[in-house]
């Protein structure tokens, strides 16, 4: 993608925290913005962003001093969702992982960005009752910053992935933010497959009969998603990656599984992003991606909101 040319008063500049492979690294660059700073854990995940951009992310943001940050038009945060999730045990702040979002803050509150782009699930909404939202909602305000969210779907961006996401958008000095209406068509499935995908990814006998005696499919090509209770469904897109599912939790066509290239179509990396060298290495960082172009959407409306 390539990058678009900016005035001398918009944005220029983003940080990436808790960046993974970086597709909110691919999506903010296609909007102009050039990424002065990354921050991950994963050590996977920091390998696979720095073969593809050149930048090495920096450790554990509890290690990281804010002042040593450098300045940021934008600062861009997929927090670590598993204290949300629907497939995790949900205990929101009492998971020690749901409070890295202070240490943004503390980074937020010293380098004060224009703009903040936060990326979670869309259980973060209703969790507890909506009180993980509103304090994360309440403390960017007391940082002076105009805050809206809202839960958007990739299916409504073009990818044929089902993947509502909760985005968070604070932007200081303007309240005139609008979020994108989407209603892209969808690239077809059969674009996003692979013609002749190895053998080893297809499941054993024992299981596609067993799901083909659970379900027929109406539609070739589908997706045949079965959910924790069992039931098994298919359809034109697939149900939303997950790093922690089971490797047959979703099937194409009832009869194989994704390939780490699918899978990374299904986020939106163009093909000549560089993969991990393992499967399950691709198919744990891609479940904890996000959605390039609703990312990007969402992006290139934060810029218009600053101009």
């Amino acid at each position: 993608m390539l990058d678009k040319p900016t005035s001398k008063n918009e944005p220029r500049t983003f940080a990436d925290f808790f960046c993974g492979i970086g597709g909110f690294h691919v999506a903010a660059a296609a909007t102009g913005l050039r990424c002065v700073f990354a921050s991950d854990i994963d050590r996977d995940a920091c390998e696979t962003y720095e073969r593809n951009f050149g930048v090495r992310p920096h450790g554990d943001i509890v290690d990281i001093c804010a002042e040593t940050v450098p300045d940021h038009d934008v600062l861009t945060a997929g927090i670590p969702c598993q204290p949300f999730s629907i497939i995790g045990k949900r205990k929101g702040f009492a998971d020690s992982r749901g409070n890295l979002f202070f240490e943004l803050e503390r980074i937020i509150a010293e380098k004060r960005p224009r703009a903040v782009v936060i990326e979670n699930v869309r259980q973060f909404a209703t969790i507890d009752g909506g009180k993980p939202l509103a304090c994360v909602l309440t403390r960017l305000k007391r940082l002076d910053y105009f805050v809206e969210w809202r839960i958007l779907n990739a299916l409504d961006f073009g990818l044929p992935q089902k993947r509502e996401r909760i985005l968070i958008v604070a932007i200081r000095d303007s309240n005139k933010f609008n979020w994108p209406e989407g209603g892209v068509p969808m690239n077809p499935l059969s674009n996003i497959l692979e013609s002749n995908p190895d053998e080893k990814y297809f499941v054993s006998s024992h299981i596609r009969t067993a799901r083909r005696a659970a379900h027929s499919a109406s539609i070739t090509p589908s997706i045949w998603h079965e959910n924790k209770g069992g039931n098994v469904s298919s359809h034109p897109w697939s149900c939303a990656l997950r790093a922690g599912a089971s490797y047959n939790y979703l099937l194409v066509n009832g009869e194989r599984r994704l390939t780490p290239r699918e899978m990374f179509r299904l986020q939106g990396f163009p093909d000549d992003f560089k993969m991990p060298a393992s499967v399950a290495a691709s198919r744990r960082l891609t479940g904890n991606s996000v959605p390039i172009p609703m990312i990007q959407a969402v992006i290139d409306c934060v810029l218009d909101a600053c101009r």
